[in-house]
């Protein structure tokens, strides 16, 4: 047997550690019965806590923050009265909150605040921050006073191919300030993250990552090109001998710059022109778009993209950065925010943008940026572009931030989310899920489709954005049978495993809210171009082409702001009213075939030939696909590589006529009508 020696510094640390598990287990054990001294503030682990693997310890003198958010007064008064705000047949339809309504009825009182903040100061931790209308209290402190104040202990654990952060119980809190406390934010470091899709010339490789490296930088936008395929084509490969082979399908415009649209293209596409002839393009709506953060060449940035198409100016007034709770200490560029900005403003020209900014993408900042945009009425339309699965929540979390998404309802706010770029996430390993705060019943979560136009802009086919692929020849390479990739990308949906299905959608089977409620533009290979300064690039301004829900948010929440300027009135969470809507406004998005599939013949030698059908060259284990079209496409980075990829499909979610869990009802058919349709009186044609 082979003996290890442990070094005196690990025996030291390992000696400490079972010092400190005994001071949780007697400072648990030592809890009151009763509630009269506290109680455990329940549900408040993250679910991933009681299965995944244990790394470490946090250290003890490490400085964290922690806030406590209150509960509010009266909830279920203020349930009652939301669904009253979105009733047509109440008296309270659309008679909006204002913020100073919703501090006098429903919001923590500054007595509660002092209860709370005498809660952290009794246990060592500073007040850094008292939220608006007092919704939560932020405190600074070490990880050992954390600990000991919530009787918890915090670790390190591996969850898929990340390290978190988490407590490993749920918090107790002693003392008045226990029966004040609706959520514990902090003790995790759960964030959310971009779902924002780079189309990289390497096959097979989508970044969702701004990572310039993997992209060439290009010049102008009129580099792309907005017809993405170009046809059936016949491609042959040879090692000289055997094997060979030949390869049939749709082709993809792959050289150059590759495909991407510009605001004109989609304008001409979705009828956007008869919107802005009408008159209405946003004018006198401000769309308050949520990215930490920050990006130090935005405004540079957005005056040349909007020069070059033909753009009002993104001018101070019309234009504002908000930093919340804090400065972001941030200093690269965020492909993110030039997604959201630039095409926020191609969508609705005429509309303000607030860009609010907090400092982290942890769940406790973000929920903060929010709360303060809602307060503060920054505008009627919020966009945010993130998302997290709903595993890596508590499901206080999770109630904090479907209350945040509520208070802006009763205010006729819109929130809306991307519904994220990973299917249900089993393509990460991760049990199948939604995406938080898309699946929020308060919120509108906007999944995404593939497009494809033809040469005058009219749309050719749209499909739910599920790209899958397989490697067909690399390196001089010829692969039998094709080496398939799988999933690659796509929207992200299906059915809350918490929160119950809202009113709005009790015309669907289940009894768990569904995700998304609608969609747009959001497929890499058929993307829209994006102008972004790498500091270290020549040239220092480059365009990309970018696609993932994170860029049909941000189109949704403009197109939204026009739709609440044709109201007049405010109209609050968009998702209530998508499911009913008139003809002609949603497009159905349905699956998509295409009779000149990719096939392929590979002759291992004279007398052995392996032929193989469309599904095959994606998935040979079975081809579980349904209806989908794909193409060939070549690796601009790799003589003689070539694969194949699908625009649709059906592997784990499944696109279907109506609602479905890639695209939701489908996307907006016609702007013009889709805005007209919220216009008491609208212009005549």
């Amino acid at each position: 047997m082979k003996l290890e020696r442990r070094s005196p510094r690990l025996a030291s640390q390992g000696y400490a550690q079972t010092l400190r598990l005994c001071f949780i287990v007697i400072l648990l054990g030592a809890l009151p019965a009763g509630a009269e001294s506290g109680q455990t503030i329940a549900h408040n682990t993250p679910n991933y806590v009681s299965s995944a693997m244990n790394l470490r310890p946090e250290e003890p003198s490490e400085i964290v923050e922690v806030s406590i958010w209150l509960n509010l007064h009266d909830r279920a008064g203020l349930d009652a009265l939301v669904r009253d705000l979105y009733d047509p047949n109440s008296s309270n339809y659309r008679h909006w909150l204002k913020s100073s309504d919703i501090a006098v009825r429903f919001a923590p009182t500054l007595g509660e605040v002092g209860t709370v903040r005498e809660f952290f100061e009794s246990h060592h931790l500073k007040v850094v921050g008292i939220g608006p209308d007092n919704f939560y209290v932020r405190a600074r402190g070490r990880v050992a006073d954390v600990e000991s104040a919530f009787h918890v202990q915090l670790n390190y654990y591996q969850v898929g191919d990340q390290v978190l952060r988490a407590n490993s119980n749920d918090p107790y809190v002693d003392g008045p300030a226990a029966f004040l406390v609706q959520a514990v934010s902090g003790l995790d470091t759960g964030g959310f993250e971009h779902p924002v899709a780079m189309r990289t010339p390497r096959f097979g490789l989508v970044s969702n990552r701004a990572d310039f490296s993997a992209a060439p930088p290009v010049a102008d936008s009129s580099f792309f090109q907005s017809v993405c395929f170009t046809g059936p084509k016949t491609e042959n490969y040879s090692t000289g001998t055997y094997p060979n082979a030949t390869y049939t399908g749709n082709g993809y415009y792959s050289s150059g710059a590759g495909c991407g649209y510009s605001p004109s293209n989609i304008y001409a596409a979705y009828n956007l022109k008869g919107l802005y002839a009408e008159g209405f393009d946003g004018s006198g709506q401000t769309i308050v778009i949520m990215d930490w953060c920050g990006s130090p060449t935005i405004r540079q940035d957005a005056d040349v993209f909007s020069k070059k198409f033909h753009l009002p100016a993104l001018t101070a007034s019309k234009f504002k950065i908000i930093n919340y709770p804090a400065q972001s200490a941030c200093t690269g560029p965020d492909i993110e925010i030039n997604v959201d900005v630039e095409w926020a403003h191609a969508i609705a020209p005429g509309a303000k943008i607030d860009l609010v900014v907090p400092p982290t993408s942890d769940f406790d900042d973000v929920d903060a940026a929010m709360t303060y945009a809602i307060s503060h009425d920054l505008g009627n339309v919020i966009s945010g572009s993130y998302s997290s699965p709903e595993f890596f929540a508590a499901t206080t979390e999770l109630d904090k931030e479907n209350l945040i998404s509520e208070l802006a309802a009763a205010s006729g706010i819109a929130t809306n989310f991307a519904s994220g770029d990973l299917g249900n996430y089993g393509v990460v390993h991760e049990p199948p899920n939604v995406s938080v705060p898309a699946d929020l019943p308060y919120a509108t979560g906007v999944g995404g489709i593939s497009l494809s136009l033809n040469s005058d802009n009219s749309i050719e086919f749209q499909t739910g954005w599920e790209n899958y692929g397989s490697i067909l020849t690399q390196g001089g390479e010829i692969f039998d049978p094709p080496r398939p990739l799988r999933f690659l990308g796509g929207a992200g949906g299906g059915k809350s495993t918490y929160f119950r299905k809202p009113a709005f959608q009790s015309g669907l089977k289940g009894s768990y809210r569904h995700v998304p409620d609608v969609s747009w533009l959001a497929d890499p290979y058929t993307g829209a171009v994006v102008l972004i300064s790498e500091p270290t690039g020549l040239p220092e301004q480059t365009w990309h082409a970018i696609g993932g829900t994170s860029l049909a948010c941000p189109m949704f929440s403009a197109l939204w702001a026009i739709a609440n300027q044709e109201a007049g009135v405010p109209l609050g969470q968009a998702a209530p009213y998508l499911y009913s809507m008139p003809p002609g406004t949603i497009t159905d998005i349905v699956p998509y075939s295409s009779a000149s599939n990719v096939t392929a013949i590979i002759h291992d030698s004279k007398s052995v030939t392996h032929r193989y059908n469309p599904a095959q060259t994606l998935e040979v284990f079975g081809g579980r696909f349904g209806e989908f079209y794909s193409v060939i496409l070549d690796d601009a980075d790799e003589q003689n590589s070539a694969g194949v990829v699908s625009f649709g499909g059906d592997y784990d979610l499944k696109p279907a006529a109506g609602w479905d869990e890639v695209t939701g009802v489908g996307v907006p058919a016609d702007a013009q009508a889709f805005a007209d349709s919220f216009n008491p009186s609208p212009p005549k044609k």
